[in-house]
Protein backbone atom coordinates (compact mmCIF):
# COMPACT_ATOMS: atom_id res chain seq x y z
CA UNK A 1 0.00 0.00 0.00
CA UNK A 2 1.44 3.34 -1.01
CA UNK A 3 -0.48 5.90 1.05
CA UNK A 4 -2.61 5.82 4.19
CA UNK A 5 -4.12 9.02 5.60
CA UNK A 6 -5.47 9.45 9.13
CA UNK A 7 -7.41 12.51 10.28
CA UNK A 8 -6.96 13.52 13.93
CA UNK A 9 -9.88 15.63 15.15
CA UNK A 10 -9.24 15.73 18.90
CA UNK A 11 -6.32 16.91 21.01
CA UNK A 12 -3.53 14.34 21.26
CA UNK A 13 -3.32 14.17 25.02
CA UNK A 14 -3.14 11.52 27.72
CA UNK A 15 -6.84 10.69 27.46
CA UNK A 16 -6.97 10.42 23.64
CA UNK A 17 -3.55 8.84 23.02
CA UNK A 18 -4.58 5.19 23.61
CA UNK A 19 -7.51 5.40 21.17
CA UNK A 20 -5.53 7.28 18.51
CA UNK A 21 -2.57 4.94 19.05
CA UNK A 22 -4.75 1.92 18.23
CA UNK A 23 -5.88 3.57 14.98
CA UNK A 24 -2.34 4.55 14.02
CA UNK A 25 -1.04 1.07 14.86
CA UNK A 26 -3.69 -0.37 12.52
CA UNK A 27 -2.63 2.09 9.81
CA UNK A 28 1.07 1.28 10.32
CA UNK A 29 0.31 -2.46 10.17
CA UNK A 30 -0.69 -1.92 6.53
CA UNK A 31 2.99 -1.07 5.92
CA UNK A 32 2.30 2.02 3.80
CA UNK A 33 5.10 3.77 1.97
CA UNK A 34 3.58 7.00 3.34
CA UNK A 35 1.47 7.40 6.47
CA UNK A 36 0.05 10.93 6.57
CA UNK A 37 -1.52 12.18 9.79
CA UNK A 38 -3.71 15.20 9.08
CA UNK A 39 -3.61 17.34 12.23
CA UNK A 40 -5.59 20.29 10.86
CA UNK A 41 -8.35 19.81 13.47
CA UNK A 42 -5.99 18.93 16.35
CA UNK A 43 -5.64 21.91 18.67
CA UNK A 44 -3.26 20.49 21.27
CA UNK A 45 -0.53 17.88 21.75
CA UNK A 46 0.96 16.90 25.11
CA UNK A 47 3.91 14.67 26.04
CA UNK A 48 1.82 11.49 25.71
CA UNK A 49 0.76 12.52 22.21
CA UNK A 50 4.34 13.34 21.22
CA UNK A 51 5.58 9.99 22.55
CA UNK A 52 2.86 8.19 20.61
CA UNK A 53 3.74 10.02 17.37
CA UNK A 54 7.41 9.15 17.82
CA UNK A 55 6.60 5.48 18.46
CA UNK A 56 4.43 5.26 15.35
CA UNK A 57 7.09 7.12 13.34
CA UNK A 58 9.69 4.57 14.45
CA UNK A 59 7.44 1.66 13.52
CA UNK A 60 6.69 3.06 10.05
CA UNK A 61 10.35 3.94 9.45
CA UNK A 62 11.53 0.44 10.43
CA UNK A 63 9.10 -0.96 7.84
CA UNK A 64 10.64 1.30 5.19
CA UNK A 65 7.92 3.94 5.19
CA UNK A 66 7.59 7.60 6.08
CA UNK A 67 5.28 9.29 8.57
CA UNK A 68 4.23 12.84 7.73
CA UNK A 69 2.31 15.27 9.93
CA UNK A 70 0.17 17.64 7.88
CA UNK A 71 -1.66 20.86 8.73
CA UNK A 72 -0.27 21.68 12.18
CA UNK A 73 -1.72 24.64 14.00
CA UNK A 74 0.85 27.23 15.14
CA UNK A 75 0.37 26.03 18.74
CA UNK A 76 0.96 22.36 17.89
CA UNK A 77 3.92 23.25 15.64
CA UNK A 78 5.46 25.27 18.47
CA UNK A 79 4.96 22.43 20.96
CA UNK A 80 6.74 20.00 18.62
CA UNK A 81 9.50 22.56 18.06
CA UNK A 82 10.02 23.07 21.81
CA UNK A 83 10.20 19.29 22.29
CA UNK A 84 12.67 19.22 19.35
CA UNK A 85 10.72 16.45 17.63
CA UNK A 86 10.24 18.66 14.59
CA UNK A 87 13.79 17.53 13.75
CA UNK A 88 12.66 13.89 13.64
CA UNK A 89 9.09 14.02 12.34
CA UNK A 90 8.40 15.14 8.77
CA UNK A 91 5.96 18.06 8.75
CA UNK A 92 4.17 19.56 5.77
CA UNK A 93 1.70 22.44 5.40
CA UNK A 94 -2.07 22.46 5.33
CA UNK A 95 -3.92 19.94 3.19
CA UNK A 96 -4.52 20.94 -0.39
CA UNK A 97 -7.85 22.54 -1.12
CA UNK A 98 -10.14 20.44 -3.29
CA UNK A 99 -10.24 21.73 -6.87
CA UNK A 100 -13.13 24.03 -7.60
CA UNK A 101 -15.78 22.76 -9.95
CA UNK A 102 -15.59 24.44 -13.32
CA UNK A 103 -18.71 26.08 -14.64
Amino acid sequence: MRLVEVLVTDPLDTSAAPHVRALLDDAAALRPANLVIDMTACAYVDAAGIAMLLDVHRKVWLDGGRLTLRGLSPKVARTLQLARVDRVLHVTGAPAEPPEASS
